[in-house]
């Protein structure tokens, strides 16, 4: 707590001017949304990058929120977190070595992935939107998963880089993988 007269932090300041328009517990699910929204990624793998972050800049992840939140007000974020935040981001999309061709046997089915990965851009565009709403949250954590399992990837990025490439290789005629692939219905 700073004593009176002694110039307070900008992480602090930012985190003062979300309290002040009425973010204060709101604040941690607007950094979780548009970490989801931007990433893109879980709310599992949001929160992760936000604690990380968090570490990173030596800030408690409730300061590190409000100043997220108050960039919406028009505050700038301090510079020390939008690098810890640039880093947990990189690190988080760079995690594990990079997943190679799914395994003989059924693939999606062009028509599924296209449908799950529509509905996570638009999930993605709702949260950007509106980061704090709950129910565009847990749709685009949904999704996110859906989409993981269908394309039997850990993440949501390799997810979508997958599914992306999956409908690529379709439309040029062929099915991305390995040979002797059938699609699943």
């Amino acid at each position: 707590m700073p004593t009176p007269g002694e110039p307070i932090s900008p992480t602090r300041q930012a985190a003062a001017a979300a309290r002040a328009h009425g973010h204060p517990v709101a604040a941690g699910n607007w950094a979780v949304g548009m970490l989801m929204a931007t990433t893109p990624c879980s709310a599992r793998d949001a929160l992760r990058i936000l604690a990380t972050a968090a570490d990173l800049a030596d800030v408690s992840v409730e300061d590190l929120a409000s100043a997220m939140t108050a960039t919406s007000c028009g505050a700038a974020l301090p510079a020390r977190l939008e690098r810890a935040l640039r880093r947990a981001v990189e690190a988080a999309r760079t995690r594990g070595t990079p997943a190679g061709p799914r395994a003989a046997g059924l693939a999606p089915n062009p028509a599924r992935i296209e449908e799950v990965l529509t509905r996570l851009r638009g999930c993605q565009a709702r949260l950007a939107a509106s980061p704090h709403d709950p129910a565009a949250l847990r749709a685009m954590d949904d999704t996110a998963y859906t989409l993981c399992v269908l394309m039997g990837r850990p993440t949501a990025l390799e997810a979508i880089t997958a599914a992306e490439e999956q409908l690529a290789a379709t439309a040029l005629g062929t099915p991305s993988g390995s040979s002797g692939q059938r699609w699943a219905v």
